[in-house]
Formats: C-alpha cells, structure tokens, sequence
C-alpha cells in the first residue's frame, strides 16, 4: 500500500515536471558580448575542451583522466571513534581501539591545496556540469561542431529537444516528433541555439544511470532519482529540486553575500600591495641610477687621482734620477781628478829624481791639497724613500673625497733616537714609559705615524720571562712604548722600526743617582757617574749617555749589595 502511494506521488511529480514549457522558456539569452567569455572551457592541465571535468573542493576544474594521472600521496589518518547509544538512548564512544587508515590526497595543480580523495577516487568527485555546458555552447559556436546524436550515438546533431535535453539527429528527431509521449516536446534546430547561454543536459543518477535526478534528499543533503527514493532514501524526506531550490539557493546567496565584502577588501589589499610594489620599484630605479651616476663619478675621480698619482710617481723618478745623475758625473769627475793627481804624484816619487820632485813639488803639492779640500759627500744626495699611503687623504677630486698619497720622506732605522726620563730609571711594577723619535735619512723628523714598530723586552737570566709591551702610535712621527717590570734584575730591549733595529742616534741626559734593583734601562750607583756606549754596555768616566739600538744593562755584585 505504502509502495503504491509513493509510486503514484513519483508518477504526478513527474507529469508536473514534464509540462511543456513555450518555446525558449527558462533559457536566458546572453548579449553578442558575452558569447566570447562563457567561462572556462579548457582544461588547465591538458589545455583541450574540458572531459568529464570535476571540481576539487577548492573549486578548481579539470578532466577526469588529468586528476587521475596526478601522482596521490598517502597520509594516515585516525577517524574519531563512532558513536552508540543504549537501550535508555544515551551516546556513548564506541571504545574499540582505531587504527591509523590510510588517506589519500592530491594537490591542486593551480593553488597547490592539498585535497583528499574521496574513498570513490577521482570519479567520485562532483561533475562540473556548469563547465559541461559551456563546452557544449562553444561547440554549438563553432562551424563544425562535431556534436553526435544522444539517441543514437551514429549521426551529427540537427537539433535540440530543450524538455528532454537531449541532441538528436535528423532521424531521431522525427522520430521524436512521431511519438505521442514526445509529440509535445520544444524541439529547435542547433543553428538557432546559438544566442542561448544555457543549454542544459539531463544530469542521470549515478547510481541508476538510466534515471534523471529530479529530486533533492533533505536529510542526506544530495539530489537523488526516483529509484533512490525507493531504496536507500526510502525513510529520508524528500522533494523536487524545484520546490526546494529557493532555500538552498538563498542559503548559499546569504553565504555569497557575506563572502564577497572579502574579495573587495582582499583586491583593495592587492591594489595596495601592488602600489607599494610599483613605488618600490621605481624608488629602486631611481635609487640604482643615483648609485650607477655616483658610483661612475666615483670610479672617474678615482681614475683621474690614479693618473695624477702616477704622474707624480713620474715626476719625482725623473727628478731624483736627474739629481742622482748630476751627482754621479760630480762623483766621476772627482774621481778622476783624484786618480790623476794619486797616480802622478805616485809616479813622481816612484821614478822622479830628487830635483825633478823638488822642481815638481809646487805644482803637485798645490793640486793635492785643492782636491783633498774639495767638498763631496759619501752618500747618495736622493734616497728611494718613496711610500704609498693608500688611506692618506688626498683631498677631492671631481667634488669626491679621495684617498691615497706619495710620501717622499721615508723612515730611516739608523736616524731614529729615544727621548723619555724613563730611559735611565724604572721602579719593580712600575710602568715604564719613553718615547721613540722616528726620523728620515736626513736627520728631519717625520711628521706623520702609520711605521710599523715591534718592541721586546725579556729578561736576561730568565729566558721565559718576556714582558708585555705597548706602542701608541702618535700620529705625528713619534711612538710612546711602555712596559711594567715584573720582577728585579737585568733586560733586554730590542726595538725594530721596518724590521730593522735603530742603529744609531744620540741622546744626552743627566744619569739619575737614585734607582732601584728592578732598573731596567739605565742605572747609577750613588756618587758615580757614568754612560752608555753604542753598544749598550756601561763605562765609567763620563757623565753624558748614548743610546742605540739594542741594550742590555747589568749590576754588578757591589751595587746590588749597596741597593740591599
């Protein structure tokens, strides 16, 4: 009784649904424009006409066969536990242990979602029926269609029945015409469908293929076929998919409503990213070419003070080997001059006889004591004391600072000198200060730091104990070295200028009378006077000092015991 009256409910829902509607009623007519944007048609993936095209639930399209030939990964995933009730109707967790189930997934090929397969695969994803018809309407816009007969799958499409949906060819179609169940049908030519932007297809139920979904489950959420409703849905509420489109309809309306104040703020976002991205570009444009213009100035200031550096170089090498020149044509003259007056006078005494010296002797005489007072100096008048101080300022060049400068005037290791109190008395754990005094190979002072100085200090009996010193550079030709004696006795002081001890130089102090054991470079016994030799020893009987370079300084058994 129960299947009689369903059955007779599915045969009225079916004749009220098969109502002949006029001639182009519920199409809508899309405008010349918009014949050429009928969504998407193509396949992202494989780039043809979209076949069996499913949606991804990001919304993204693409064939059947392109989804499948993505390669799926597995991820394990532990289901919730189901749920049970009692004879009372109280939930309650089933308890049986779950196991991990294996998921898997695929990646959107567009937006890189990962998205999970239903257990049905890829071909249990939702058909994009939406895309169905616009591949259809760009077909129907082509010359050659290609569109075959869905009756008979033989001809090529003539015409359209608009109720059942279906193509037909030229036989199908009278057909069609000739039976008293479709007699009635809205059949219209496929050229005459061109305008339309919907052509809709019957949508048949996967499940009884041979059935047209026409109605809506409310309690399983999904359109359902008649044969549905006799099975599985047989207890769920259901009904046209007309009669309930408005309120799911609304529904997603609603939903689409409150999402698309999100689009607007999200473009507006990207408007304002994309400025930022425009200005910040064109400030590194403008950046970069105020770096290429300051950076080619730059490098044509650095050339230009390269050339007048060189020049310079240039210069000063034809100067001093002008002057060098001039002094060895002095030198050569000299000595031949000596050579001539050495040799005759040696010439003279060796084979003159007595008169012929004594009548030679004025001549002679007079010439030798002219070339013996005759000023010449031993030494080169130039030295190659050239340096290149490559972070000397060197003023500016094309409005730009530049660096780097020729200095003419060289340190001289044997010319350098030490000045300082400390030089003669220190104290056990006492500081010890002096200062070096660095000269050129003419004696002048040199006005500017930048030598490199290394200091040793050690003691003499006590090989490991090596004192730590200090060097300041002054910046203005002198260096202050300092150190702290740790224990009493005597030291050595090596000070190396270029690599090379001071050699020579002078300074005259008066010895100080009063000094402990821990003297380290200059001791008196009290009532004594006495100095320092080149060497560094002391001697007695003089009461100047002169230093040089290494020193080693001692006390003997009695000023130790007159110290105690």
């Amino acid at each position: 009784m129960v299947i009689d009256t369903l059955w007779k409910n599915l045969r009225e829902m079916s004749e009220g649904e098969a109502e002949p509607e006029p001639q182009g009623a519920g199409m809508q007519i899309a405008s010349p424009p918009a014949l050429g944007g009928l969504g998407k048609t193509r396949c992202p993936i494989c780039m043809e006409l979209f076949k069996a095209p499913r949606i991804l639930p990001c919304l993204h399209t693409f064939c059947t066969t392109c989804l499948e030939q993505l390669e799926p990964f597995s991820i394990l995933v532990l289901r919730p536990p189901d749920l049970a009730t009692t004879s009372e109707g109280v939930w309650v967790w089933d308890k049986q242990p779950q196991k991990p189930e294996p998921q898997l997934s695929i990646l959107c090929p567009i937006c890189d979602t990962e998205v999970d397969l239903p257990p049905g695969g890829v071909k249990a994803l939702t058909m994009d029926h939406l895309a169905i018809n616009e591949v259809l309407l760009q077909n129907l816009q082509e010359d050659t269609p290609g569109l075959v007969c869905d009756l008979c799958s033989d001809r090529e499409v003539e015409s359209r029945c608009l109720t059942c949906k279906v193509n037909l060819c030229q036989f199908c179609s009278q057909a069609h015409r000739r039976q008293k169940k479709t007699a009635s049908h809205s059949v219209m030519p496929m050229k005459d469908l061109n305008g339309y932007s919907q052509i809709g297809r019957p949508i048949l139920c996967s499940v009884h293929p041979a059935e047209e979904l026409n109605l809506f489950c409310e309690q399983c959420d999904q359109p359902v076929c008649r044969d549905c409703v006799l099975g599985g849905h047989r207890e769920h509420t259901y009904d046209l998919v007309s009669n309930v489109i408005h309120k799911h309809g609304n529904s997603i309306r609603e939903l689409l409503h409150s999402t698309r104040p999100h689009v607007g703020t999200l473009e507006r976002a990207l408007a304002q990213i994309e400025g930022v991205g425009s200005a910040l570009r064109s400030r590194m444009d403008a950046l970069s070419a105020d770096v290429r213009e300051f950076c080619d100035g730059y490098i044509t200031a650095i050339r230009e003070h390269r050339d007048h550096l060189l020049k310079q170089l240039e210069d000063l090498r034809i100067q001093k080997e002008n002057s060098l020149h001039l002094q060895k044509l002095q030198v050569e003259q000299l000595l031949a001059d000596l050579h001539t007056g050495v040799e005759f006078t040696e010439r003279l005494l060796s084979n003159g006889s007595d008169l012929e010296i004594l009548i030679t002797k004025e001549v002679v005489v007079s010439r030798l004591k002219k070339l013996k007072k005759t000023d010449y100096s031993i030494g080169p008048g130039v030295d190659d004391g050239i340096c290149f101080s490559p972070w000397e300022k060197a003023g500016q060049c094309g409005g730009y600072e530049v660096f780097g400068a020729i200095l003419t005037k060289g340190v001289d290791p044997a010319k350098c000198i030490l000045q300082g109190e400390d030089i003669h008395k220190a104290w056990e754990k006492q500081k010890v200060t002096f200062t070096l005094l660095c000269r050129d190979i003419l004696g002048e002072h040199m006005s500017r730091g930048g030598e490199h100085i290394r200091v040793s200090v050690s003691h003499k009996n006590k090989k490991d104990c090596v004192l730590k010193t200090m060097v300041q550079d002054n910046n203005n030709g002198t260096y202050t070295i300092s150190f702290i004696p740790e224990e009493p006795g005597p030291y050595t002081v090596c000070i190396y200028v270029r690599g090379q001890h001071i050699q020579a130089g002078t300074k005259v102090v008066d010895m100080d009378t009063k000094v402990t054991q821990a003297a380290v470079i200059g001791h008196a016994v009290e009532g004594q006077r006495r100095s320092l030799s080149a060497c560094g020893r002391w001697k007695g009987g003089v009461s100047r000092g002169v230093w040089s370079g290494q020193w080693h300084y001692e006390f003997s058994d009695d000023e130790k015991a007159k110290f105690a």
